[in-house]
């Protein structure tokens, strides 16, 4: 039986470390169309497989053979977490690894056009695993836990730690349900003093206040944002700021805005100003 095969999707490696070798099969396989890739030897040839490839490993494995049930040929969209995506095909499942074959890539389009960080008071209970994980969700570019004045959560370094751990796992998971083409940071927990200092990098610093003006100014800050400049959002713990902090805020430069008549919860605060954000830099 005759079988056709069209060489432009097909792509040949060509291993020797006999340069003219290599040369001349590279301009025969050429003039039949085939898609070529050189190697002077074994581990280089090792090295362009990889480029090829995509092993997955972990709880991810599990979750494409018995959850979604993805059979080998089957394709899927894998991003790396730094802005790429890649479309794949499922070549292969090994003892705890899926092999992935790589079929395109292209730069993720999924992210807001400016990056957005929540500088966020430390709220009592488990209310910031719900904040993490909607801001993920909603296109923050990284969360700061801060420990303010009037925040009932005191953490020292362990607990600290641990808390971020579980934080930044919560970040991981939101992203992938989200389709983020990014992993967000979960940053350590640090003073107010360090947040502000922090602050003082990005382009616009917004910091929701009951004292703020009217929603007619809110409105024009917001609309002032563009495309690509840095944004930082304050939001208080249960109790809120304390008047001082602000005003520390605001001698920063960072812009009083108010979210309406209405009080909002700690856990609520900020998510509503990523929204608002989102709706506004979203393409």
């Amino acid at each position: 039986m005759n079988v056709e095969i069209n060489p432009s999707e097909y792509k040949v490696l060509i291993v020797d470390d006999v340069i003219s070798n290599v040369l001349l099969l590279k301009v025969l396989l050429t003039n039949e169309k085939f898609n070529i890739v050189t190697a002077g030897n074994g581990t280089q040839a090792l090295e362009q497989v990889k480029k090829e490839k995509i092993y997955v490993e972990g709880g991810d494995v599990n979750h494409m053979k018995n959850v979604l049930r993805m059979k080998t040929g089957e394709e899927l969209t894998v991003n790396d977490g730094e802005g790429s995506q890649y479309l794949c095909a499922v070549e292969s499942y090994e003892a705890d690894m899926a092999v992935l074959k790589i079929l395109g890539k292209k730069q993720d389009e999924s992210e807001l056009a400016s990056k957005i960080y929540l500088f966020q008071g430390l709220p009592k209970q488990d209310k910031m695993e719900l904040i993490v994980q909607k801001s993920v969700e909603l296109g923050a570019y990284q969360v700061i836990p801060v420990a303010t004045k009037r925040a009932v959560v005191k953490l020292d370094a362990k607990k600290a730690k641990k808390k971020v751990e579980r934080w930044q796992q919560i970040a991981v998971s939101a992203a992938k349900q989200a389709g983020r083409g990014i992993i967000p940071e979960v940053g350590e927990v640090c003073t107010y003093a360090q947040a502000l200092k922090q602050a003082e990098e990005l382009d616009v610093v917004l910091i929701p206040y009951e004292l703020a003006k009217g929603m007619e100014e809110t409105k024009q800050i917001i609309a002032g944002i563009r495309p690509g400049q840095s944004v930082g959002i304050f939001i208080g713990p249960e109790g809120g700021f304390e008047e001082e902090e602000v005003a520390l805020a605001m001698k920063t430069g960072a812009n009083p805005v108010t979210l309406g008549k209405r009080i909002l919860r700690t856990e609520t605060a900020g998510l509503t100003m990523l929204s608002v954000l989102m709706f506004h830099l979203e393409g």
